[in-house]
């Protein structure tokens, strides 16, 4: 089959796709479709389409783009046109995660697997509500318990979803602690007492751990690109904003 029949297929697939569809997944299904063939379509062929079609949706003229994102392939429509599609929903595209809710979602995100009391340590307030609501909006997973601890607590990783949400493929995706703290990491900080006549220097490790979580939750939403979904079905929706919580 010659890449130019294929590639309107691959398109077709990932625009009426309810989910980010891989490689993989169009390969299966185009050749499902095509079952007649005898020549099969390959993984090398459907990529070589994919980055064609990445190429072409890239131009200004269109006002979406294929990107990978949430393990797969969609159609999002270009940061750019964020305000006008936010007059459709009004408030909707106005509403993100709590400041609460994004320091639990940071803090699991980097340290995942972890229990909620290992959350609360970190954050010094109980966070019950905040992991109940990042569990309904399926941000988050039970991953099963913790063996090792008394009680055998519950433990916690990000889900799919989160991946689709911040437009990212994994959780290597996410800013480097190291680079989000770098300015603060790079030496110790001389600090003047009044109740000495010398400099006392506080070395970096000595940094206050919530701390570099904020700091950490800020870079994480400041990494969610203002897209939408562009289907029949999500047109309008935007990928970064969520109901408060």
């Amino acid at each position: 089959m010659e890449i130019s029949s294929i590639i309107p297929h691959i398109e077709a697939l990932i625009f009426a796709s309810e989910k980010p569809l891989s490689a993989l997944e169009i390969v299966e299904l185009i050749n499902n479709a095509f079952g007649f063939l005898e020549e099969r379509v390959t993984l090398d062929q459907v990529e070589s389409c994919i980055q064609g079609i990445q190429e072409k949706y890239s131009s200004e003229f269109y006002p979406f783009e294929v990107k990978s994102s949430g393990g797969g392939l969609q159609f999002l429509t270009k940061k750019e046109y964020h305000k006008t599609l936010a007059q459709l929903n009004g408030d909707k595209f106005l509403k993100r995660l709590s400041s609460a809710a994004m320091e639990s979602l940071a803090i699991i995100a980097y340290k995942q697997p972890i229990t909620k009391g290992e959350i609360e340590r970190i954050r010094g307030v109980n966070s019950d509500y905040s992991v109940q609501k990042l569990l309904e909006k399926e941000l988050i997973v039970i991953a099963g318990r913790n063996e090792s601890m008394p009680g055998h607590p519950l433990v916690y990783t990000t889900s799919k979803n989160f991946m689709d949400y911040f437009g990212i493929n994994s959780t290597d995706d996410l800013p480097k602690i190291r680079e989000v703290l770098a300015e603060q990491l790079v030496e110790g900080t001389l600090i003047n007492t009044e109740d000495f006549n010398q400099k006392i220097e506080v070395p970096s490790e000595t940094i206050d751990e919530i701390e570099a979580i904020e700091n950490i939750a800020t870079e994480v939403e400041h990494i969610a690109p203002e897209q939408t979904v562009s289907n029949d079905d999500t047109a309008s929706s935007e990928k970064t904003e969520e109901q408060p919580i």
